[in-house]
């Protein structure tokens, strides 16, 4: 089993990462000896975590919600699934590049 697992930091950001021992990984990231991100920013809270059968997948996930916007991963914490589509989606509409026209 490995885990995909977000923190809330003291600071109040958000760290991404993955595990195969959840229950060490946040020991090591409460007592400093974690991330570097996160040695700093004590204490810690999990506030998400999910179990992907291989180690692979969770790294895979990882990398993909690290590239999210803090608005997208406030909506996966909070388990707001219907709302990660449109969270992802950017808006090409051409825009004027003269803003004083209407």
């Amino acid at each position: 089993m490995a885990y995909m697992y977000i923190l809330r930091c003291s600071d109040g950001s958000y760290y991404v990462g993955s595990t195969r021992n959840l229950e060490s990984r946040l020991y090591q990231h409460q007592t400093g000896i974690g991330a570097e991100y996160t040695r700093c920013r004590r204490p810690v809270e999990l506030v998400y975590a999910y179990e992907f059968e291989d180690v692979a997948d969770a790294y895979a996930a990882e990398k993909r919600v690290q590239g999210w916007s803090r608005a997208k991963r406030e909506a996966l914490i909070r388990g707001d699934y219907d709302l990660l589509p449109t969270l992802a989606r950017k808006d090409f509409r051409r825009r004027d590049p003269r803003p004083w026209r209407e």
